[in-house]
């Protein structure tokens, strides 16, 4: 189920491939946005939503765009669930961090 995203503020998400990094700059208004949207998704539950909208097996994400959410400047962004409605699976090409 895909959703409009309300960022507020400005926000920055881009790649910087020298570093193989994933840059997220904003203003407080903004990064204070991008965290209620990824406590919205986080908070989610997934078996609420109806199977047409979000079928099981697949995982709520939002898109966020850029000129629309995101500053021009920004890449394309879409922040997903990892765990799969109904079953909790991640995805295949997910590799857990090392546990200390």
């Amino acid at each position: 189920m895909e959703k409009q995203t309300q960022i507020q503020g400005e926000l920055d998400i881009f790649i910087d491939k020298e570093a193989n990094e994933v840059l997220i700059h904003g203003t407080p208004k903004g990064l204070k946005s991008f965290a209620k949207v990824l406590l919205q998704l986080a908070e989610l539950n997934q078996s609420e939503i109806d199977d047409v909208s979000l079928p099981v097996g697949a995982r709520e994400h939002y898109r966020l765009i850029p000129n629309i959410d995101l500053s021009k400047s920004s890449t394309n962004v879409i922040v997903g669930r990892l765990d799969a409605k109904g079953s909790g699976d991640f995805y295949e090409r997910f590799i857990p961090k090392k546990k200390h």
